[in-house]
């Protein structure tokens, strides 16, 4: 078959902060993508160009760029497109997406942690496609990397993944990704590769190992829309990866659906990428992954191909969801009155804030456009939809879009999404990885035990750390990132991945203690949470816009208690040297939305507003959550 030799199509895959991103700026800065003029100015990790990916340091969407690597025997140079996919299972969507487009893999390993679970996942999408693997030993330079044991580790894991003969037989290259340097040849634990000042070895392992796309000729049009992206003046615009014939701008073309049916489009514009910029072409040939405008209702998985020949390639598959939660209107006595609830002082604020039921279904049904691991469903509320997801990290991460975009939204507890097998009702379970110290192991182990989790492996490097392997339902996870954090005194590092479903586990109980609940509206006074911090760990702020049925504070007891932290001291005319002591007041715990939304019980719900995250009960009226206690006591 006719080969392209100009062209390589290459992921970077890998857990999450082993170098992925790092190592793609290197390759950038070496092949020349930017000016002499520019290198001083282009930002660390500039493939993580959302604002969400720079705060929390993770890739949570695949991305395309392209190098031209001038070959050091002066041959024509060649394009190496690269995708830098997300190494968290959260994001599998994207992951699954990210290889569809290429014909081989970079696995990289960080030199002391080893394969983890997401090395995992990625790895086993990558030999379930019958892709090529390179693999990458990155951050060889760090004083605890045990680079020999880390290689025995991934063959392991191979192994363990059913690898074949062929895929097993892969070139290993050595990197230190932050200096821009690969070898060949393996360092010195803790060392920088010796033999090398740049990537050159990377490259040329790439260009070696890297399948050429091949194609048949005079083959019809056959083109794989792989992701979606907007823009102000072209509209819609679908990423795609030619597979057979040539795509040219202005070409009519036959646009087949996911449902079957076949329209023929024109396209308006052709894109291929340079570096970071996406630039204007004329045809785009097998292999080339290249952007397109013109089709304004495009989706993920659809495929443009020859009107007189239209064959559809096959749709992209993603796992099923395995997390669920209600998302809805803002239903709080403070909707639309901005983060201090009062509605003069955050006119300004509050302009264009979105609280419509309208508005949060036209924004979800916008997310599924590019999410192809999402799901929206009705629910009995016409104000409230449930979203499924791969994990509660993606529908978080969602939810905080939505909230810096100006959206009002009551969100549910996370619930697992179950099915039946055989008449049994069966729940998704996670594969739980932890690394914690010798001397938190015993904690570890007595909090996967209240959470229904089984050892399945436990090995010790000798070097103070304990790795530990747990299989436990995706329900015991929910909530459980702080607890453990807490018990290993903020030391331990757990990570998780999808493993399938197994029976229903039974009842789990997860969090011991009941919440403290304001049972009037008004403003926290600092006399109030002086006598009421004895009581449990409180949220607020003194001054803070409270209302009746609002969570304050965590309580001390596994009972919730009605409390009123509006309560001003009462003035008197006698002067006293105690007075007004308000020193002792201890600073409230503030609650992320990750936290929030793990803090939960089944009867509670977090309100998210721009300004502000708070936890409420889903029945704000104190009596009317009495009668219905006592009802279910009965």
């Amino acid at each position: 078959m006719p080969t392209r030799h100009d062209i390589r199509n290459v992921a970077i895959v890998a857990h999450v902060d082993h170098g992925k991103t790092t190592i793609v700026d290197a390759m950038l800065k070496q092949a020349g993508a930017f000016a002499a003029h520019q290198l001083e100015s282009v930002d660390d990790r500039v493939m993580d160009s959302n604002d969400l990916e720079r705060e929390k340091g993770i890739t949570i969407l695949a991305k395309n760029t392209a190098v031209k690597y001038h070959p050091k025997d002066g041959g024509d140079p060649i394009t190496i497109n690269i995708i830098d996919t997300p190494g968290h299972a959260d994001f599998g969507g994207e992951v699954e997406r990210g290889l569809s487009m290429v014909d081989a893999v970079v696995l990289l390993v960080d030199a002391s942690e080893g394969p983890l679970p997401q090395t995992r996942f990625v790895l086993r999408k990558a030999l379930q496609q019958r892709k090529p693997v390179i693999l990458c030993i990155n951050k060889t330079d760090r004083p605890d990397s045990r680079i020999d044991e880390v290689v025995n580790e991934t063959y392991d894991l191979f192994l363990d993944l059913d690898a074949d003969e062929d895929q097993i037989e892969f070139p290993i290259v050595y990197a230190c990704g932050r200096d821009g340097i690969a070898s060949l040849t393996k360092p010195e634990d803790g060392t920088v590769p010796a033999d090398s000042t740049n990537l050159e070895p990377f490259f040329s392992t790439i260009l070696e190992h890297v399948p050429a796309p091949t194609f048949e000729d005079d083959a019809p049009l056959q083109a794989h829309v792989t992701n979606l992206d907007a823009d102000n003046f072209l509209g819609r615009i679908a990423l795609l990866r030619v597979e057979q014939g040539e795509l040219r701008k202005g070409q009519t073309v036959a646009w087949i659906k996911r449902d079957g049916t076949v329209s023929n489009v024109r396209i308006t514009e052709l894109m291929m990428t340079e570096a970071l910029t996406r630039k204007p072409a004329e045809v785009a040939g097998p292999g080339d992954i290249c952007a397109v405008a013109g089709i304004p209702d495009i989706m993920i998985g659809e495929t443009l191909a020859d009107p007189e020949n239209p064959v559809a390639l096959p749709l992209i598959t993603v796992d099923e969801p395995a997390i669920s939660m209600t998302i809805g209107t803002n239903t709080s006595p403070l909707v639309g009155r901005g983060g201090t609830g009062k509605g003069a002082d955050a006119k300004s604020a509050v302009k264009d804030r979105k609280v419509t039921a309208r508005q949060v279904k036209d924004r979800l049904d916008r997310e599924l456009v590019g999410n192809v691991s999402l799901r929206v469903l009705d629910t009995e509320r016409p104000d409230a939809w449930e979203v499924q997801g791969r994990g509660e990290l993606a529908l978080a991460i969602l939810v905080e879009q939505m909230r810096r975009e100006g959206f009002e939204m009551t969100i549910g507890k996370p619930q697992v999404v179950t099915k039946q097998v055989d008449g049994k009702t069966h729940e998704p379970v996670e594969r739980l990885t932890v690394d914690v110290p010798e001397e938190h192991m015993g904690a570890v182990t007595q909090l996967m035990g209240t959470r229904k989790g089984r050892m399945d492996n436990m090995s010790n490097h000798g070097s103070g750390w304990v790795r530990m392997e747990f299989v436990v339902p995706s329900r015991g996870l929910i909530g459980f990132r702080t607890e453990f954090l807490t018990n290993t005194r903020g030391t331990g590092i757990a990570h998780s991945i999808h493993e399938g479903h197994e029976p229903w586990f039974g009842e789990l109980k997860t969090r011991n203690n009941g919440s403290l609940v304001a049972d009037r509206a008004g403003a926290v006074t600092a006399f109030a949470m002086t006598n009421l911090q004895e009581r449990g760990v409180l949220f607020t702020d003194p001054g803070t816009e409270v209302y009746e049925g609002m969570i304050v504070g965590e309580n001390s007891r596994a009972d919730d208690m009605d409390v009123n932290i509006t309560k001003e001291k009462k003035l008197t005319n006698m002067r006293s040297s105690s007075a007004d002591s308000f020193e002792a007041i201890v600073p409230p715990r503030k609650l992320s939305l990750e936290q929030s939304l793990e803090f939960c019980r089944d009867d509670e719900c977090v309100e998210v507003t721009p300004e502000a995250v708070r936890i409420r009960k889903v029945v704000l009226d104190q009596k009317e959550r009495g009668r219905t206690a006592s009802r279910a006591k009965r």
